[in-house]
């Protein structure tokens, strides 16, 4: 059995008082998923990953996938948790892959969210600023959604919920 290794981000802004979560939607539902997507009519949302590249570690494949797949720049606050799953290529040989995606909370830094590449359209068809309470009922898979929910335990924990609460900042503990 293959083996893959990823990274992704929950990447968090307040806008107007609000906390806001950056979603991307797959240009295609990809083969390695999470779990089934949820059986829905509107467009598949997902949170921003992708595979390490060679000598990289996942803190940094998560910040740079977060950038490419959403156009945002962010800071690394701390790891979340990993998921693990096996899936089928739909494509090439049909192998069977064990997957591990490594999901770090990021804080927004600068940027415009979809400013992507025309190379990363093939991958992204957008990325969204989506509020923080109604994300979860809006992203296809279900680790995701508790991946979500554990940066909402973070915040909370924290004393940043409810909505007014301002960030503060935190020391990167991945």
């Amino acid at each position: 059995m293959v083996r893959e290794i990823s990274a992704g981000g929950v990447v968090l802004r307040e806008i107007s008082g609000v906390w806001h979560v950056a979603l991307i939607e797959p240009q295609k539902e990809s083969p390695a998923t999470a779990k089934a997507p949820r059986k829905r009519t509107q467009a598949v949302l997902a949170l921003p990953k992708g595979l390490l590249d060679p000598g990289e570690t996942a803190q940094a494949a998560a910040v740079r996938e977060v950038q490419e797949e959403t156009g945002i720049v962010a800071e690394l606050i701390t790891k979340l948790a990993d998921i693990k799953y096996v899936y089928v290529r739909t494509w090439g040989d049909g192998e069977r892959v064990f997957k591990i995606v490594s999901f770090y909370l990021l804080r927004y830094g600068s940027g415009e969210i979809d400013d992507v590449t025309p190379e990363m359209r093939i991958e992204v068809t957008r990325a969204l600023w989506v509020p923080l309470a109604e994300a979860s009922r809006q992203l296809a898979y279900s680790d995701e959604r508790k991946v979500l929910r554990q940066a909402q335990d973070y915040l909370a924990t924290r004393g940043l919920l409810p909505e007014t609460a301002q960030w503060r900042k935190t020391t990167p503990d991945a």
